[in-house]
């Protein structure tokens, strides 16, 4: 299935100069949603993913169907100030700026092979941060996997020690 066909560019959104590349579409198509799900299922399988990890907000959409299917558990990766418990936290560099996430303590156990799914690779900072997270919480990162690619952009330099699947590549 030719996902890109799913996966709507938006000119100028959310500033001059950007393309936007919006899922909506794609998460509101049954046939394609389904299909894009099963792959990174495939590929957590083939990582004998135990956990599977995913940013805010757009990593849920896609790694909590993954878990579900696989029977296995979903750890969210916050902004901080959002999870209820103790956290782990780290703070990582933007182009400009900088950004935190957060992870609940004790939710990773040391060991559990990890498989972090987001919808988007661009510059790699906030999977290389999630990484970090998870690392640093004892858990083994198997694997990362991503719906789009934007290549240009060189993320995969940042994570290239980890094995990547990216199911659209821009």
């Amino acid at each position: 299935m030719d996902l890109k066909k799913y996966i709507a560019s938006v000119e100028n959104f959310p500033k001059e100069g950007i393309l936007f590349r919006d899922i909506t579409p794609l998460m509101a198509n049954g046939e394609a949603y389904k299909y894009a799900n099963d792959k990174l299922i495939e590929f957590a399988k083939e990582k004998k993913a135990t956990l599977i990890v995913g940013p805010e907000a757009r990593g849920f959409i896609f790694g909590c169907p993954v878990a579900h299917s696989l029977s296995i558990g979903f750890v969210p990766v916050r902004k901080p100030g959002k999870l209820p418990r103790e956290t782990a936290d780290i703070k990582y560099d933007l182009e400009y700026g900088s950004n935190s996430l957060s992870i609940h303590k004790n939710d990773i156990k040391k060991g559990e092979r990890v498989l972090i799914i987001d919808d988007l690779l661009a510059t790699g900072g906030t999977v290389k941060a999630t990484i970090d997270l998870v690392e640093s919480q004892g858990g083994v990162v198997v694997g990362v996997g991503f719906l789009i690619e934007l290549e240009d952009l060189k993320g995969r330099e940042l994570i290239k020690e980890y094995d990547c699947l990216s199911l659209v590549k821009y």
